[in-house]
């Protein structure tokens, strides 16, 4: 193991992730082996570890999913083995042929598909593959684990010589049944089971003239259960021959523990290899519940953390159906201890712990949830510092425990170390507190350690402003509401906001006026000065991130535009296509129309054939040979225009037509006929009178005639 101790484990809550991981296992012994996770300190074990379940998540996307990889445990199994001339029953034998078959299938697996899983096909190369066990336990047992019958020759004569003595219990059972049955000794139920034997049920009063062993009676003694006397006799051969089956069975299990002893190592080897694909099941099925992934791995001593995400915050705020906000930052050479300030409650140990916790997950050989293009190195050391830890069995302070913990990380820290500190120098007189605080930092900055520190003293603000190789950086807070944005920004120290949070929180302006003057002006100044600054941050980030909306949305609206504009353009080119083709349609016509006048005036076929020839070589020399296909698709073009020509001709003619109806004078209501009345048919000149109506009918008497019509069809004269 690295330089990890279990307190950095414990603060960096690094015992949550592998219980979840552990919950992931399907066997007893993958659990246990993900409990007992740690950093791996040998750079290629890593490697190989991360690039194992790498592969792994891999499979869950293509085609070619590893096969089952479960197990029972044969912890027992190898205990007895290793006893000589020891006993294994029948469902030992079982467990160790499931494992053999298990494992074998999972080496051939991974030799056949090699390319898609090259770490994990190392790790099967290390396995023996071995077909004896399970040729040597399937020679004795059956497909149901039972001992089969060809296992020995005494014992297929055994179980064929009972196979003879069980029918023989049978026929004379049936015999004896058959016998009393018709004397009217047995009860209704005739037969029954005692003792795994077979019985008739007698009634009580007949018991003495029934021969044979009493087995039994009833809870109210109405019934005796008796064997009959020829059954007894071959139930005691049968009895015999058991007793011979179960010597010759524990024999032949005898000699095939004796045959596989000598593979008990092998077989130890197979459960670790099936319970180490287990845990890299395990982290790989985690992995992918928080979206992790490998990132880069440098040798230029460079943290990059993209959108890192701390897997417990994440995986508990998905269960809520709650945002989780993901950090970005960056550890170099030039940059190598950032100072995170700022109110409590706004993200600060979070994003602190989100950096130990990656990192230890990495070095541990699990991926972790980061951009793809993130990229970090392997620390010899991390240590910690984190929380409130007062010591009750020690009887120390809290900040007796933290200055005994930096005495550690003094004794400790070097180049390849990455320490993380929350709430440095806290505990103590603020003065003195922050000048011993300070002496560390400039101490681990000396040393050339990478760190990560939360703080609300102002010398450590101003410290890692000084100092080249250290930045300052300030988790991101709404201006107006002063609520945290999770966010964080580096380049510029955070304000703690004491006196705006109090008078957020209802403490009256006078007393926090008060407070300022207790303090010194220029502290006040400076604190004030970095939130104003930190304000200004905010309001930045807002308008930034409006402007690269504004700018998203206006790239869309003009290639919308474009490609409006594209569609125009083309249908103007159709449709001049389809005017030039119709103007030529009309001067063809006139043309002809001209040949046919003249024609028609002479009668002179001849000229009128010689004429439309020439018209007709004359557009022939003009058209080029156009291929067939783009013929097609050119016709195409002009039916689609034609079609859509003749819909918005429609469309016109409509409107006029609504146009034409709207400016029309209202009709006038029509006059109520009566007798008497000069009249005349709605499409006719002559005038009549009404002699009679009845119903809808008139008689118009029109002088000379009279004639019957529907009233309807008549139009008032007067």
């Amino acid at each position: 193991m690295l330089g990890i101790t279990e307190k950095t484990l414990q603060d960096l809550q690094f015992p949550t992730v592998l219980e979840t991981v552990a919950n992931h296992c399907n066997t007893d012994l993958g659990r246990e082996k993900a409990l007992a996770i740690a950093p791996i300190a040998n750079r290629e074990v890593l490697m190989a570890a991360l690039r194992q379940t790498s592969e792994y998540v891999s499979s869950f996307q293509n085609n070619n999913a590893l096969p089952n990889h479960g197990f029972e445990s044969i912890d027992h199994e190898l205990k007895l083995l290793a006893i000589e001339n020891s006993f294994l029953e029948t469902g030992s034998f079982r467990k160790i042929l499931a494992l053999s078959e298990t494992t074998l299938q999972m080496l051939q697996y991974l030799k056949k598909f090699s390319d898609y899983y090259p770490e994990l096909s190392k790790r099967g190369e290390q396995v023996e593959f071995n077909k004896d066990i399970s040729k040597f336990i399937e020679a004795v047992l059956d497909k149901y684990g039972e001992v089969r019958d060809d296992a020995s020759p005494v014992l297929i004569d055994l179980r064929r010589q009972m196979n003879q003595v069980r029918s023989k219990v049978n026929q004379s059972f049936a015999v004896a049944l058959a016998q009393y049955n018709g004397l009217g000794y047995l009860d209704e139920i005739k037969e029954s089971f005692v003792q795994n034997r077979r019985v008739l049920a007698v009634l009580s009063m007949y018991r003495r003239k029934v021969k044979g062993s009493v087995m039994g009676t009833s809870k109210t003694g109405s019934i005796a259960f008796i064997e009959p006397e020829a059954t007894l006799r071959f139930s005691r051969e049968l009895a015999n021959l058991e007793f011979e089956e179960q010597e010759e069975v524990t024999r032949i299990l005898k000699a095939l523990a004796n045959r596989i002893r000598p593979f008990a190592p092998l077989l130890s080897d197979y459960q670790q290899f099936l319970s180490d694909i287990d845990v890299v099941a395990a982290k790989a099925k985690y992995a992918r519940r928080i979206n992790g992934l490998l990132p880069e791995l440098n040798n230029e001593r460079r943290v990059f953390l993209r959108e890192a995400f701390h897997p417990i915050l994440y995986q508990t705020n998905a269960a809520k159906n709650q945002p989780t906000y993901p950090q970005t930052l960056e550890l170099t050479d030039d940059r190598r201890i950032i100072v995170i300030s700022g109110p409590n409650a706004g993200g600060k140990t979070i994003a602190l712990k989100t950096v130990g916790l990656l990192q230890l997950m990495l070095q541990s050989g699990m991926l972790i949830p980061v951009h793809e293009r993130s990229s970090t190195f392997l620390f010899d050391r991390i240590l910690t510092d984190i929380g409130d830890n007062q010591s009750i069995e020690n009887h120390l302070s809290t900040y007796s425990y933290r200055l005994k913990n930096m005495n550690y990380f003094l004794k400790k820290c070097n180049a390849n170390t990455l320490f993380l500190i929350d709430e440095f120098g806290t505990g103590s007189d603020p003065e003195l507190g922050g000048a011993l605080a300070e002496i560390f930092l400039e101490e681990f900055y000396h040393r050339g350690a990478f760190g990560i520190i939360t703080t609300h003293y102002s010398n450590l603000k101003m410290l890692a402003n000084e100092l080249p190789n250290a930045v300052n950086a300030n988790m991101l807070f709404d201006e107006k509401s002063l609520e945290p944005m999770f966010k964080l920004v580096l380049g510029q120290a955070g304000s703690s906001f004491t006196f705006e949070v109090a008078q957020k929180n209802g403490i009256p302006f006078g007393l926090i006026n008060r407070a300022k003057k207790k303090i010194e002006t220029g502290k006040v100044r400076f604190d004030k000065t970095i939130a104003t600054l930190q304000k200004e941050r905010s309001k930045l980030e807002k308008t930034s991130q409006t402007l690269k909306e504004e700018e998203i949305k206006a790239r869309e609206e003009s290639r919308r535009m474009q490609d409006i504009n594209e569609r125009i353009k083309q249908k103007l080119e159709n449709y001049q296509e389809l005017y030039d083709a119709n103007q030529k349609r009309i001067y063809l016509g006139q043309k002809i129309d001209e040949i046919t006048d003249r024609y028609t005036d002479n009668k002179n076929r001849k000229e009128a054939i010689g004429e439309f020839l020439k018209l007709l070589e004359i557009e022939s020399s003009k058209r080029k040979k156009v291929a067939p296909k783009e013929k097609k698709e050119k016709e195409a073009v002009q039916k689609q225009i034609i079609k859509e020509v003749e819909v918005k001709v429609e469309e016109i003619r409509k409107e006029k037509k609504e146009k034409k109806q709207k400016a029309q004078p209202a009709a006038k209501p029509k006059p109520v006929l009566k007798v008497g009345d000069r009249v005349r048919m709605q499409d006719g000149r002559s005038i009549g009178t009404i002699d009679k109506i009845e119903k809808n009918k008139a008689v118009v008497n029109y002088g000379i005639f009279t004639s019957t019509v529907s009233l309807d069809t008549l139009e008032f004269v007067g």
